[in-house]
């Protein structure tokens, strides 16, 4: 629990530190103020990313051992990486919006993927709820998982593969192509939506064990209806 809430704190500084650099670094020479947003447009989508190539990392893990705290983590880390992405669409619709004058463009490769993934976990988290035993929904989440997941390097190199609206990386192995305060402020926020995450798993699983846990005892629990018993009519009562 004191971690829990040391993370909370952390991410929260780290939060305010990031969006501070996001305040002072200059305007940017064509989208002007709104290249701005980039400090929490891309950090949310790569916290999006990390969350679901997670949840397949659990969900496989799971299949191997069984153990039911890893099938909490998954789905956690699912629900997050929901979360997150949306975000990322958010934001990255208000971007859009003032920098190309749309908001939404199915044609735009980044966006038209990034939508489809969305829709993929939601179908994951649909799945789940309508799996009541646990042991199935842990088995067709898992798999469902590790398919989902192979979706996360289609939509992170789509600028490259199809050139459409979306720019193509800004941050490469060769070095990044922005301004430095933009890097630092889209890099201390990614630090720090990294540490809301995993304070959020911690909260979540165990969220997610207490409501498995009462409900596996309240089916085991026996129907108060089968303690009456119906009286014994005699004949001619």
């Amino acid at each position: 629990m004191k971690l829990r809430f040391a993370l909370l704190g952390l991410a929260t500084v780290g939060i305010a530190y990031g969006f501070s650099w996001a305040l002072r670094m200059p305007a940017d020479a064509v989208q002007g103020e709104s290249a701005r947003i980039i400090s929490v447009h891309v950090p949310t989508a790569w916290l999006a990313f990390l969350a679901f190539g997670l949840t397949a990392v659990f969900g496989l893990a799971w299949l191997a051992t069984k153990r039911s705290k890893l099938d909490h983590l998954a789905a956690a880390s699912a629900e997050i990486g929901v979360l997150f992405t949306a975000l990322a669409l958010v934001t990255g619709m208000i971007w859009g919006k003032v920098t190309w004058g749309i908001a939404w463009d199915w044609g735009d490769a980044r966006l038209a993927s990034t939508a489809m993934m969305f829709f993929v976990y939601l179908g994951y988290l649909a799945l789940r709820r309508a799996t009541p035993d646990a042991t199935q929904r842990a088995r067709r989440s898992a798999i469902l998982g590790a398919v989902g997941a192979l979706q996360v390097p289609l939509v992170y190199f789509s600028v490259n593969i199809w050139r459409t609206l979306h720019q193509t990386q800004s941050v490469r192995p060769d070095g990044a192509s922005m301004p430095t305060e933009t890097l630092i402020s889209m890099l201390v926020n990614l630090g720090a939506f990294t540490l809301l995450y995993l304070a959020l798993l911690a909260w979540r699983t165990d969220q997610l064990r207490i409501e498995e846990t009462y409900l596996a005892e309240t089916s085991l629990a026996p129907n108060a209806g089968a303690a009456v018993i119906p009286p014994k009519l005699q004949p001619g009562s």
